[in-house]
C-alpha cells in the first residue's frame, strides 16, 4: 500500500495528516510519502484538492462530488460536524480497509464523510472492547461467551461468579456496561442484546460451527462473530428490499458470499443514542449495490454507504476480533 500526502509547502496541517495517518496504520506496512506542491499544474497532475490531500494508492477516498485540483487549505468534517485539518484516525482506518476506492467508501446519502462505518458500530471510535478495571472486561466477556455457547443470554446469578471477583454484583456491573453501549438491558434488568449478540430474533442468523445458532444485532455484527470466536460460521440473512437470501459462509478463513454481488449498507440515524437504536436497523445485507440504493433512497433520513465485502469484513474483524482477548 502506497500512501501519499499531498501539502504547499509549509502547510500547517501537514504535521498532523501525517500523524494521523500513522495512528490509522497501527504498524501496518506501508509507503507513506510527503509531496510538496508549489503550482496548481502540479496539483492537477497529482490530484490534489486542497491541502492536505491524502492519497491510498492513488486514490484521493475522500474528495468530496465535483472537487477540483486545488493549492487552497482543504478541511474535513469529522462525524460530530466539527472540522479539522485532517481526516480522523476512524475515517482513515476505513479509507485505508477500502483501499481507498471511491465506490467503496461512497456516501450514499449525506456529506463527505458523514457516516463513518468503524464509528457506527464501535461506540464513535471509542471501540467494543470494554476495559478491564471492575470487573467490565471479565462480565462482559462471560456475557459474550455464553451466548457463543448456548444462543442465549446469560441471567445475573449466571454471572455473580464473575463479578464476585471484582468485588462487585452482577447486576451492578450489566448496569455499567449498559451505560457505556456494550450491552442493552430491558426495565428487569435482563439482557436484550450483548454486542454482536442479540436475545430476540432479527434479520440476521449465524449458525456457529461446534457451537449455537445465535441472532446478530446488524450485518457488521453477523461477521464479526466469527473473527471474535476464531470459528467458522453460516450468516444466513435477507435483503430488505428485495427479500431474497444473502448467505455469508466462513470456513478456514475464507468467506463466500452469495450472491457474489452482495455488499453491506452502513447507516445511523441522527440524534445519536446506543446502537441498538441509532444504527442496527440500518446496516443490513443487499443483494447488489443497487439494492442498498434503492433502500437508501427510500430512507433519506438514515445517512449512510454501501460498503463492499471485504471492507465489510474488514470492519466486522476490527470491532469485534479483540473483544475475547484477555
Amino acid at each position: 500500500m502506497h500512501i501519499t500526502v499531498l501539502t504547499v509547502p509549509e502547510c500547517p496541517n501537514a504535521p498532523l495528516a501525517l500523524e494521523r495517518v500513522a495512528a490509522a496504520l497501527a504498524g501496518r506496512p506501508a509507503e507513506v510519502e510527503l509531496v510538496e506542491i508549489h503550482e496548481q499544474e502540479q496539483a492537477a497532475a497529482r490530484g490534489m484538492t486542497g491541502s492536505p490531500t491524502i492519497l491510498v494508492d492513488g486514490v484521493d477516498p475522500f474528495a468530496p462530488a465535483g472537487a477540483v485540483p486545488s493549492v487552497s487549505c482543504r478541511l474535513y468534517r469529522e462525524a460530530d460536524g466539527t472540522v479539522a485539518g485532517a481526516p480522523s484516525v476512524a475515517a482513515l482506518r476505513e479509507a485505508l480497509a477500502t483501499g481507498g476506492r471511491p465506490e467503496a467508501a461512497a456516501v450514499v446519502s449525506g456529506g463527505c464523510c458523514e457516516v463513518n462505518a468503524l464509528d457506527v458500530v464501535g461506540r464513535d471510535g471509542r471501540g467494543r472492547r470494554a476495559p478491564a478495571e471492575r470487573g467490565l472486561r471479565s462480565v462482559h466477556q462471560a456475557v459474550l461467551r455464553h451466548f457463543a455457547d448456548t444462543g442465549a443470554a446469560p441471567g445475573p446469578d449466571a454471572l455473580e461468579p464473575v463479578a464476585a471477583q471484582a468485588g462487585r454484583e452482577a447486576r451492578e456491573v450489566l448496569a455499567e456496561l449498559a451505560a457505556e453501549d456494550f450491552l442493552t438491558l430491558d426495565e428487569s434488568g435482563t439482557i436484550r442484546a450483548a454486542y454482536p449478540f442479540s436475545a430476540v430474533p432479527t434479520r440476521h442468523r449465524v449458525r456457529i460451527d461446534g457451537g449455537a445458532q445465535v441472532w446478530s444485532m446488524c450485518a457488521i455484527d453477523a461477521l464479526g462473530i466469527p473473527a471474535m470466536l476464531n470459528a467458522d460460521a453460516v450468516i444466513s440473512s435477507t435483503d430488505p428490499v428485495t427479500g431474497e437470501p444473502v448467505t455469508v459462509t466462513t470456513r478456514g478463513g475464507t468467506t463466500t458470499w452469495e450472491p457474489g454481488d452482495a455488499v453491506v449498507f452502513v447507516g445511523q440515524r441522527p440524534g445519536g443514542g446506543p446502537a441498538a437504536t441509532a444504527c442496527c436497523d440500518a446496516l443490513n445485507f443487499f443483494t447488489s449495490a443497487a439494492s442498498a440504493h434503492a433502500w437508501a433512497e427510500s430512507h433519506p433520513e438514515v445517512p449512510g454507504r454501501a460498503v463492499d465485502q471485504a471492507p465489510a469484513e474488514d470492519i466486522a474483524r476490527q470491532t469485534f476480533g479483540p473483544l475475547l482477548s484477555p
